[in-house]
């Protein structure tokens, strides 16, 4: 009697995973136990049985029951400013007073040698005096040095009259789409929008070696959390070919789809070529400003505020302006990405959109934020296939004050997912980091519950707009992807995508709500490097 035994070759593999629990999030969100990976691809993904039978590798992790999920991905994020932030700025993030913010002043100039003084991350709205700053204290602490201090979302700063007189800016100047704030005609040093972006120009620029530092740091910190993408909403030139020389060294191992800044350089440079897809660098769209934000009340509204009768907010640019930009993005064949806050704001974009876009297409043009709209708005998001761009955190920080700037009515329009998940049917989620945290743990969680930390309020902020948890995975990892269409090459677990994962400690698919915050990054890959791993022993 001849017994035959197979004696089948194995596939070689670079890396497998098994044991665990893998969330591939393809087309039916099948889950797997077990992943092969070959020269930075997926080469099959299955049951462990199936797997380690198929495949030899050089290396074989188990998982130990943990659960990989796609890489995360950032839709809409500023990663050299996160780096530049957390390598040149003091950190006013959570200060509950003016007097914490010069308390922090004071020590990060003593511990510094810097020429300016500068600082990110206050926000009035989470001070017992909710009123903006003024510069007088400022002027007394630092009579010689310029101070510029970044409110959180970005579009406002408080200035020290050094700083002021750098600028050229007194109770004179006049700003299209920009405010100098006054108070007894002398100007307080705050500055909303376009004013503040003009004293932001006179900050003296860093060098390429603190970028290349600044950069190192964000994708340091960004691996950490699980973020294998990331969105950078708004770049210059060189600061897009410095990513690429440093991707190519190897030096920069983080996927980074950049946004062109709306300035001619980057027209000519970039709109006379086709649409980057390198294997880590996306360069497919242009950024545009339609208005301020709603903390500073720099959101264009259709009606006043609700907290300062008279006051409507700021239109950034004419319409003359974005029809323009729009023509030449369209010719060029790249996408159109535009912030718009408040529901005046969204509405001039969709229309302005809809008159290049004309129904149903592919093109996936933008709307980064699409906090507030007008009921009678939201059917753009469809009629013409316009993605809603959205980050779930900011409903989450806004929603103490968020009813104070627009009132009973229009609060049930804002910071609707839901519904503008439903309108065009796929949606991009991000941080917009540093405004918010960078983790996407967060963000899901922000999705799925409309609750803070501390799980206020008990029954969710507008929970009839929160998203199922597919929905939240997808917003963090396959739509994002397609939203800078490159989700054939990541995204999901599939085979011939990369092999971009992150495995955390919980299924936060399934954990009680609250749990979700609880999950920790154990490892992170990008084509099938191991870039983080948590030293548990530490």
């Amino acid at each position: 009697m001849v017994v035959l035994t197979s004696c089948v070759a194995k596939h070689k593999a670079d890396l497998i995973l098994h044991n665990g629990i893998i969330y591939t999030v393809n087309e039916s969100f099948d889950k797997v136990s077990a992943v092969a990976v070959k020269d930075g691809k997926i080469i099959d993904a299955g049951s462990d049985e199936d797997i380690l039978k198929k495949y030899d590798a050089k290396k074989v992790v188990d998982l130990k029951g943990n659960v990989l999920y796609p890489g995360f991905n950032d839709g809409h994020s500023h990663f050299l400013g996160y780096g530049i932030w957390v390598t040149r700025y003091a950190n006013l993030v959570g200060t509950e007073s003016y007097d914490d913010v010069l308390d922090i002043l004071k020590r990060f100039d003593k511990n510094g040698n810097w020429k300016w003084i500068l600082g990110r991350g206050w926000d009035q709205n989470d001070w017992e005096n909710s009123d903006y700053p003024d510069k007088s204290r400022l002027d007394k602490l630092f009579p010689d040095k310029p101070v510029v201090l970044t409110r959180i979302d970005g579009h406002a700063v408080l200035a020290n009259s050094v700083a002021l007189k750098i600028a050229g800016i007194d109770e004179n100047t006049k700003i299209a789409g920009g405010e100098v704030v006054l108070k007894n005609g002398k100007p307080t040093g705050i500055l909303i929008d376009n004013a503040a972006d003009l004293m932001k120009e006179k900050i003296p620029p860093l060098t390429v070696a603190e970028k290349i530092a600044a950069l190192k740091k964000a994708q340091s910190d960004c691996f950490a959390v699980g973020l294998t993408t990331v969105t950078d909403a708004g770049l210059d030139k060189e600061d897009i070919l410095l990513i690429d020389s440093l991707q190519r060294q190897g030096i920069l191992k983080m996927k980074v789809y950049a946004m062109i800044n709306p300035v001619r350089e980057n027209f000519d440079y970039f709109f006379s070529q086709k649409p980057w897809h390198k294997e880590r660098l996306t360069v497919s769209a242009v950024k545009l400003y339609a208005d301020g934000a709603l903390g500073s009340r720099g959101a264009l509204l259709l009606e006043p505020y609700s907290d300062m009768p008279g006051h409507y907010g700021l239109q950034l640019h004419p319409k003359s302006y974005f029809d323009s930009i729009c023509a030449m993005a369209y010719k060029a064949g790249f996408q159109v990405n535009t912030h718009a806050i408040g529901d005046s704001g969204n509405r001039l974009v969709l229309q302005t959109y809809g008159r290049y876009l004309r129904g149903k297409n592919d093109l996936r043009w933008r709307v980064e934020h699409a906090q507030v709209i007008a009921p009678a708005d939201f059917h753009y998001f469809g009629k013409y296939s316009i993605i809603p761009s959205i980050q779930t955190t900011h409903c989450t920080s806004d929603m103490y004050w968020a009813e104070k700037r627009l009132g009973k009515k229009r609060i049930k329009f804002a910071y609707a997912y839901k519904r503008l998940l439903n309108e065009n049917g796929w949606l991009v989620n991000g941080t917009d980091f540093p405004i918010e945290d960078i983790s996407p743990v967060k963000t899901f969680f922000a999705a799925v519950s409309r609750k803070d930390k501390n799980g206020w309020p008990p029954g969710g902020f507008h929970s009839e707009n929160a998203l199922t948890r597919e929905e939240a995975l997808r917003s963090i990892t396959i739509w994002p992807a397609k939203g800078s269409f490159d989700e054939k090459r990541k995204g999901s677990i599939e085979t011939g995508k990369d092999a971009d994962f992150v495995l955390l400690d919980r299924d936060i698919m399934t954990c009680p709500e609250m749990d979700i915050l609880k999950a920790k990054v154990l490892a992170t890959w990008v084509n099938g490097e191991e870039v983080y791993f948590e030293n548990t022993n530490e």
